[in-house]
């Protein structure tokens, strides 16, 4: 580059000289006053035949002469002459001149040196702000993988210190044993000589798996700050880029730097992004941006010594697709499985975040939790600060119970659309489904006890059933899935029973009916025809077909089995509907009246009883008619009893 430069720089100024020479040379100063005295005529004549003046120089004169003036001029047009003078003497010359009485004006402008520099001095000063900016990329760099690229091969690593970092294991809560683990990783960075006096060595990585928002951020969080050691946390996306090797780069140069600093924990966020499992799916044939950077992490991660204190803490909720080379003892030693919180863990989360908002006493947390089943840590955290903004717009001094459950309801259905308009035809339809499935789910003992069923839409949902579950579930036996298979069927049988025609409110029963008796035939062996085999295949997404590892005439069977399963509910569902009739009616004339039942109302209906508690309209005639700013707000908490206690929401 640089001979290119310098020889651009010399036709420049070769350039530049020469457009400063101008035209022919006469030799002598007695020739050059002969050429251009009044008397020759040679000097070219421009207007009302006046010659055009001379322009003398600091060290030459330069005339204009005539065409085709002889030895000097051969061409049609005039053309330049000069003669070279002394620039110490040009006042003499300007003498002579006058003397001859020939016109002439004085240039004063710079030699050609200055010239040359006022033409060149852009072009040089560009040139030299490059040269700076390309110099100082490269320091940038260090000289290491990037070159001229700068920083595109650093780390965009993000270093926390214990003094930094707000979060503390007191934040944590309901993954106790997840806890315990990372436990032992602080402790072996305040004390590794503890671990040493045995022979053992930590682990030197330690894989953190579960759903999203279980808390595994936040566990490494608090890593950072309990632990009393430099904290490098970086997200799994953030080592690829556009350039081919800029991932493997960046990988080198974090483990490079948390080597300087050992003791010290490395994070990986999503580490799936680049962690996937090497040669599975498609692939276009060309270079492999993320398989280098994975390689780049194994080879990074073998390398560790005994000695370098390092440990990588990595978090994922897709263990299935990650390299088996990742997760070998050696690199991921450990895994720890971060999972929805039990019942205890609910309530250990709302009482963790119920500290930052003001809450009324008789708030049961407990309540909340059993009403949230297969919540998440970040649900749980979301349920907690809607329920503050719903009290603070309705200008509530603190968080009541209706406010908690109006949340968790909020969530997981989105908000109750009150002022949709709803035709009476379809509303009446909405009751009697909803009446169905209330009724049935009650009548059944192998169902979860109904905690409150409305017609209120919400979300995409028309009305709902909802039920409070007694415990959390971890598996489910046959007696309560045939349950929830006629708790579902029950709600388009009574409908159309009413309206003596089917709709598609019922899309939803059908769905999941569907899901659970194929759950029930493919993977949960509930079929006797098909038995104790397994016919569903392996969920690892890598793959755009789906497996089928049985004959088409198994497939058949499938088929058949899941039909026959999702039939037999119906025909019992459907005698429950005829049995009990009375009591559908008066649960859907209830819900027409009310909109929303309570657990114990709709026991009430079931054993004949009747409801005596004002409607919504009856309450607004009595505020129209007797006015009481003291008693505005009081009728309001029993207006709508939406949203009840904790609820689940059943498969309906």
């Amino acid at each position: 580059m640089s001979w290119v430069f310098i020889l651009g720089l010399l036709a420049i100024m070769l350039a530049v000289v020469s457009s400063g020479q101008s035209g022919a040379e006469i030799k002598s100063w007695n020739a050059f006053k002969t050429l251009v005295h009044p008397e020759t005529g040679r000097v070219h004549s421009t207007r009302n035949d006046t010659p055009e003046p001379l322009l003398v120089k600091s060290d030459r004169v330069i005339a204009i002469i005539a065409p085709n003036t002889d030895g000097l001029n051969d061409t049609a047009e005039p053309a330049p002459v000069y003669v070279k003078i002394d620039s110490g003497n040009r006042d003499w010359y300007t003498t002579q001149l006058d003397e001859m009485g020939v016109d002439h004006a004085t240039d004063t402008a710079q030699s050609i040196w200055t010239q040359l520099l006022y033409t060149m001095g852009p072009f040089l000063l560009l040139v030299l702000l490059v040269w700076f900016l390309i110099a100082r990329s490269m320091r940038s760099a260090g000289g290491g993988p990037g070159g001229m690229l700068g920083n595109f091969g650093k780390s965009k690593h993000r270093v926390t210190t214990k003094e930094a970092s707000t979060v503390s294991f007191n934040d944590v809560a309901g993954i106790d044993e997840a806890k315990e683990e990372v436990l032992e990783i602080v402790e072996f960075l305040k004390n590794p000589k503890k671990f040493q006096r045995l022979g053992g060595r930590i682990p030197r990585g330690v894989l953190m798996v579960g759903p999203p928002g279980c808390g595994k951020t936040l566990l490494a969080k608090a890593i950072a700050g309990e632990a009393d050691a430099p904290f490098f946390s970086i997200s799994g996306s953030d080592f690829v880029e556009m350039f081919v090797g800029v991932g493997a780069s960046r990988v080198r140069d974090l483990f490079k730097q948390a080597k300087e600093n050992s003791p010290c924990i490395i994070f990986l966020d999503e580490i799936d992004a680049v962690g996937r499992r090497r040669g599975s799916g498609f692939s276009s044939g060309g270079h492999d941006e993320r398989e280098q950077t994975l390689n780049a992490i194994l080879v990074e991660m073998d390398g560790f010594e005994q000695t370098d204190q390092v440990i990588v803490i990595a978090a994922t909720n897709r263990s299935d697709v990650l390299d088996p080379a990742l997760t070998r003892p050696g690199r991921f030693d450990r895994q720890v499985h971060v999972s929805l919180p039990d019942l205890e863990g609910r309530m250990k989360i709302l009482e963790v975040h119920a500290k930052e908002i003001t809450l009324c006493p008789e708030v049961d947390l407990e309540r909340v939790a059993r009403g949230t089943p297969m919540f998440s840590g970040a649900d749980l955290a979301a349920l907690i600060n809607e329920a503050a903004i719903l009290a603070t717009m309705h200008d509530k001094d603190a968080v009541d119970q209706a406010d908690m459950e109006e949340a968790r309801d909020k969530i997981r259905f989105g908000r109750a659309r009150r002022s949709r308009k709803i035709e009476e035809q379809e509303r009446t339809a909405t009751a009697w489904h909803e009446a169905g499935h209330a009724a049935v789910q009650a009548l059944l003992d192998d169902a979860d006890p109904v905690h409150k069923v409305t017609i209120i839409p919400r979300g995409q949902a028309m009305g709902a059933t909802f039920s409070l579950p007694e415990k959390d579930r971890y598996g489910f036996g046959l007696a309560y899935l045939k349950a929830t298979l006629r708790v579902l069927c029950a709600g388009r049988i009574a409908e159309g029973r009413k309206t003596g025609e089917v709709s598609s409110g019922a899309a939803m029963d059908i769905q999941m009916a569907t899901n659970y008796a194929r759950h029930m035939v493919l993977e949960w062996g509930m079929s006797e025809r098909l038995g104790f085999v397994r016919y569903a295949g392996t969920d690892t997404q890598e793959v755009y077909v789906p497996e089928k590892d049985y004959s088409q005439d198994t497939n058949r069977i499938i088929d058949e089995e899941v039909k026959a399963i999702i039939d037999a509910a119906y025909a019992d569902a459907e005698t429950m509907v005829d049995e009990h009739w009375d009591k559908v009616c008066a649960i859907a004339e209830a819900l027409l009246r009310y909109e929303t039942l309570q657990s114990a109302e709709v026991t009430t209906l079931i054993e004949g009883g009747k409801l005596d508690r004002p409607t919504v309209a009856d309450l607004l005639d009595a505020e129209r008619t007797e006015p009481s700013p003291s008693t505005d707000k009081a009728p309001q908490q029993d207006v709508d009893p939406e949203p009840g206690d904790g609820f689940m929401p059943s498969p309906a």
